[in-house]
């Protein structure tokens, strides 16, 4: 018989985006929440389970709390800087109800088990990197000394066990679809991304990813570095059940950690999409041929999500991107060239840094000019290769990830650049892109041709002041 089980991404900072989705956890720019599939993948495994996603639903800790004492097994998706509010809000579910049976998962502890059940001794176990499965079986009752896949403390012995590592999925047609979690237990209407039409739904094809980038999270912690994929037809049935679920949704996100790393298989699922007549995007690297990217335009694809990174080749290589900026130019070319949009991504901070490479990475943006952008500061996550060059060369001068707002803080420091200086020079980067008149002519544009836009990329507007005020308070401290 299986256990009464909540899975929850539990209450944080106002606006925070850690859940099981994000690939790094922080309060964004503007208010931006991505759907909890990590969490949704296992939720439609355990029959009579449910899907509690508390910050895009703006529920407290208290309902929070009084709502996960009603269960008897209840799984907790954690993050590096969120890990202290969740262990404290496990302590006060622990008091409500001691015989409850309480989980964390995600990519923090996915690398440090033991110094995670020894900070938080309120949890009965950690499901170490891709735990589907693992909590299926916790969810059925199973001993924990037969679920491998799990780290828990013998409660005789005191001793923290750590049970043999489960095999990484190969056929990712077994998982379920998560679309029919996502209409049961979430409001869509609540999740929101800048550059994607609302509403939206986010989803995976596949997991984990070919390349070897020295900063990202999810390959070097849960996915692995091999692209596990589903089959198209599996693709096309999943996105045919939502378009019947979700009527009102205007855009689909394949959130695989580079969609494009399969071509023929992404050109095919285009294919397949497209008498659905459906809009969806992607994530992409910057280095996909033009055939290629004409069939998935042809599919319905609208959007590429695209981690530029740097302007620097140095910076690139470095952190094993795996690009080149020329290429990176003929791709963006590409796409404009096919009418379709890209929101670029960069990232300040990272090895080989200096004042010179930030400012030719903000005019390698201005030049290829991209629909919109996102600038972050380099975060050394637990368990990634930056992380561990980060301690080994000192760069790391703070281990919080996240300033008292919630917000991203700047972490590293190198001989000739300050953490100071990187942190500043996020708002340069947004202001040096977006107050020139192409990319003000685009957001009046759509502004003037659909109300509804209109209203809310006024909103955003007033978030993303509201974010660089913010980010002033804490620098003025630095």
């Amino acid at each position: 018989m299986m256990l009464k089980t909540l899975l929850l991404n539990p209450p944080s900072f106002d606006g925070f985006d850690g859940g099981a989705g994000s690939r790094y956890q922080a309060r964004r720019e503007i208010r931006s929440f991505w759907y909890p599939t990590w969490l949704a993948q296992p939720a439609a495994l355990i029959p009579g389970s449910r899907l509690v996603d508390a910050p895009p639903h703006g529920i407290g800790v208290e309902e929070a709390l009084a709502l996960a004492a009603q269960y008897e097994l209840v799984i907790v998706h954690t993050s590096t800087p969120s890990f202290q509010s969740d262990r404290r809000f496990v302590a006060a579910l622990k008091a409500r109800r001691p015989a409850a049976t309480v989980g964390f998962v995600g990519a923090h502890v996915a690398v440090l088990p033991e110094q995670t059940l020894r900070a938080c001794p309120d949890i009965d176990f950690v499901a170490r990197h891709e735990f589907d499965f693992t909590l299926k079986e916790v969810a059925e009752g199973r001993p924990f000394d037969e679920i491998d896949g799990i780290s828990y403390v013998d409660r005789e012995t005191g001793t923290i066990v750590h049970r043999p590592g489960r095999r990484l999925i190969t056929n990712m047609d077994e998982l379920p679809s998560v679309v029919d979690v996502y209409q049961r237990d979430l409001r869509i209407d609540n999740y929101y991304i800048g550059y994607l039409k609302h509403p939206y739904v986010s989803l995976y094809t596949g997991r984990g990813c070919a390349s070897h980038c020295t900063f990202c999270l999810w390959p070097q912690t849960i996915g692995g570095h091999t692209y596990r994929v589903r089959s198209p037809e599996s693709v096309y049935e999943e996105l045919k059940r939502a378009g019947s679920l979700f009527p009102q949704v205007k855009e689909y996100f394949f959130d695989d950690d580079t969609f494009t790393d399969n071509r023929p298989r992404a050109a095919e699922i285009a294919g397949r999409l497209k008498p659905l007549g459906l809009t969806w995007s992607c994530n992409a690297k910057a280095n996909v041929p033009y055939e290629t990217l004409r069939a998935m335009r042809e599919g319905g694809l609208r959007l590429l999500l695209v981690g530029f990174e740097s302007g620097n080749q140095q910076i690139l290589n470095n952190i094993r991107k795996g690009t080149r900026i020329d290429r990176a130019r003929r791709f963006v070319a590409d796409c404009k060239r096919l009418g379709i949009k890209i929101h670029g991504t960069f990232i300040l901070g990272l090895p080989g840094e200096t004042q010179q490479t930030i400012q030719r990475t903000i005019e390698f943006a201005r030049a290829v000019d991209p629909e919109t952008i996102q600038v972050s500061l380099a975060a050394p996550y637990p368990g990634t290769e930056l992380y561990d060059q980060a301690v080994r060369n000192g760069w790391l001068k703070q281990e919080a990830l996240l300033d008292a707002h919630g917000l991203q803080d700047a972490t590293l420091e190198y001989e000739d650049l300050s953490k100071e200086e990187i942190f500043r020079a996020v708002e340069e980067f947004y202001r040096r892109f977006y107050l020139r008149p192409r990319p003000i002519l685009r957001i009046v544009k759509e502004m003037a041709l659909d109300r509804r836009e209109c209203t809310r990329r006024l909103r955003e507007g007033y978030e993303f002041i509201r974010f660089l005020s913010d980010r002033r308070q804490p620098a003025q401290a630095h």
